[in-house]
């Protein structure tokens, strides 16, 4: 490996990053056996879209309700307590999967309830997260940290935990992968545990009520354009692509493929290669300076590479759209994460990210209500080229919305972050980059 391309693991030398990184990893390799799982146990019970697609808005309905309670919390609580108790509510919910499903008692109105109390402790932890990673790094290591978020992220969930999800299911089926995941979960927690408590910030708002913290972060939302228009260009376009892709692309594996749980799996894994590669990539060279346009040209690339599953009409082609899905997808989240952590005061961050999944998803459960009956009517595989082009031109569009890109011309501003005491003990001497 290159120096350059090393730069990446720069952000590993940080003691908090990197307990929190190796929960984070652990947790998303069961991720991706519960997402090949959870698939799969489903049109075992019912071998219809409509059946998952209801699961999805069982567990999409809660994580976007919660989600603004969730940004609270997570600027009025210490981040890693809030991260704790979620991946608790997380775990059992994914257990009780697998007991149900072991003892042969599982059936889909069970898979709803538990899915919706897995939604629900999402909300929590996803805020909490995005939040505490500028707390345990320097600004100067925060592209790195962020590429190697997107990296470890598809590898674990993208690519290897699918695939094991997937043999796993073909020996001892999807009971055992549910508690395997779960399993994970406490990986995760154990090591949020060994973590050093982390201060809130100097500047957070202790007072007010929970509707008064909500409304102070919507107040800055609604003052910046980049962020609110982006926002709402992720809405539009997850409604139109997001359903059809979770709902239609395992059915279409299954039924029209006549594909295994296990070329599901490797379509999985083939876009988590596409990201890891691009999150190296972009570890190694300073973002760009016109980072808006960069996210939405990237974003209007990878939401494009959707119609190649309703083109595809083998697995490998499936695998060769979800390669480029995932890397151009990766490429514009990576400069959005490192731009909204190094603009967004560090006292909202929390709520901001919060409203980020609020508003951009908060149509998704929409999405999946309408997957099924599109497909109905168009036919899978026409409803996910359509779902592509028509969700590749809204994201496109959205970039010339009038003062959005006026942070290019503006620059990023460094604002001192809070650094904590446990940072100089390991002796880092941050590579600097250039900001964007």
């Amino acid at each position: 490996m290159s120096i350059r391309a090393a730069r990446i693991w720069a952000p590993l030398r940080l003691r908090e990053f990197r307990l929190l990184w190796i929960g984070m990893t652990v947790s998303l390799l069961g991720d991706g056996i519960f997402t090949v799982a959870l698939a799969w146990q489903v049109y075992e019970l019912s071998d219809a879209p409509t059946a998952l697609s209801v699961v999805g808005i069982a567990m999409s309905v809660p994580h976007i309700v919660l989600l603004l309670f969730g940004g609270v919390a997570s600027d009025r609580f210490e981040r890693r307590r809030v991260m704790i108790g979620a991946d608790l509510v997380r775990g059992l919910a994914v257990a009780a999967f697998g007991v149900l499903s072991i003892s042969g008692n599982l059936e889909l109105w069970h898979i709803i309830v538990i899915a919706a109390a897995f939604g629900a402790g999402t909300a929590f932890f996803g805020p909490a997260f995005d939040a505490v990673v500028p707390d345990l790094v320097p600004e100067d290591l925060l592209t790195q940290a962020n590429s190697l978020e997107q990296f470890i992220r598809p590898a674990a969930w993208r690519m290897l935990g699918p695939a094991v999800g997937g043999w796993l299911i073909a020996v001892w089926g999807p009971g055992v992968s549910f508690l395997i995941d779960a399993g994970t979960f406490a990986a995760s927690v154990l090591f949020l545990a060994l973590m050093r408590p982390i201060p809130l910030p100097t500047d957070a708002e202790d007072e007010g009520s929970v509707l008064h913290q909500i409304k102070g972060g919507f107040r800055y939302v609604r003052s910046q354009t980049w962020l609110w228009g982006t926002f709402l260009a992720a809405t539009f376009a997850y409604l139109v692509f997001l359903g059809p892709t979770e709902v239609l692309l395992p059915f279409v594996v299954k039924n029209e493929m006549k594909g295994s749980a296990s070329d599901l799996g490797l379509i999985f894994a083939l876009g988590g290669v596409g990201a890891m590669v691009t999150a190296v990539l972009m570890a190694t060279r300073p973002m760009p300076a016109r980072n808006m346009t960069f996210i939405f040209l990237a974003w209007t690339a990878s939401t494009l590479a959707v119609a190649g599953y309703g083109l595809a009409r083998f697995p490998w082609q499936a695998m060769v759209a979800c390669f480029a899905f995932n890397a151009l997808e990766s490429a514009g989240l990576i400069v959005w994460t490192t731009t909204k952590q190094r603009l967004v005061p560090t006292h909202l961050l929390g709520r901001v990210s919060s409203f980020d999944g609020f508003i951009s998803v908060g149509l998704m459960p929409v999405s999946f209500a309408l997957a099924a009956p599109v497909a109905g009517a168009l036919g899978a595989r026409t409803t996910l080229i359509w779902a592509g082009v028509v969700g590749s031109v809204i994201t496109f569009a959205f970039l010339f919305l009038p003062g959005l890109r006026d942070v290019e011309q503006a620059g990023v501003s460094r604002r001192p972050r809070l650094l904590r005491a446990v940072q100089p003990s390991v002796g880092v001497v941050p590579e600097m980059i250039d900001p964007r």
